[in-house]
């Protein structure tokens, strides 16, 4: 039996491939949140906070290179940002919102899916702005 994996997209239709993409952004989702709420269990709130900060600011930073790589992104700057950041899987599991208003550009974020499912869990909510400064400060195109 083979047991290469190498194929498996190159046999799928457009529908198995859109489900796929909705499994792999749901796992990415889930494997975040189980990470950090392990590390809170095992090491406490405040060094798991750390722990996200600094894994979310090199995984931005890489997501974005990624990004403008493989998608042929060539403005810099806001435009730049803007274009990678829709393509961001963050963006589309949270449902970020963004607009420019008077010389300022504002992201939103509308619900955040983890933050509920640890107040549903009786966990509180934690501290995640300097996770998202760490993560979209290196996710910025042409920095």
């Amino acid at each position: 039996m083979n047991t290469s994996f190498q194929n498996t997209f190159e046999n799928m239709e457009a529908g198995e491939l859109r489900r796929y993409l909705e499994f792999l952004l749901w796992h990415y989702k889930v494997a975040d949140a189980f990470w950090f709420i392990y590390a809170t269990e095992r090491f406490g709130q405040g060094v798991a906070e750390h722990l996200n900060e600094q894994v979310w600011g090199r995984v931005g930073g890489m997501a974005a290179k990624e990004l403008v790589a493989r998608f042929q992104i060539q403005e810099k700057g806001l435009k730049g940002f803007v274009r990678a950041l829709r393509l961001y899987p963050w963006t589309i599991l949270i449902g970020y919102q963004s607009r420019n208003q008077r010389a300022k550009w504002w992201l939103t974020v509308p619900s955040c899916p983890s933050q509920e499912a640890r107040l549903k869990r009786g966990l509180g909510e934690y501290a995640c702005q300097e996770m998202h400064r760490a993560e979209f400060g290196k996710f910025c195109p042409g920095h």
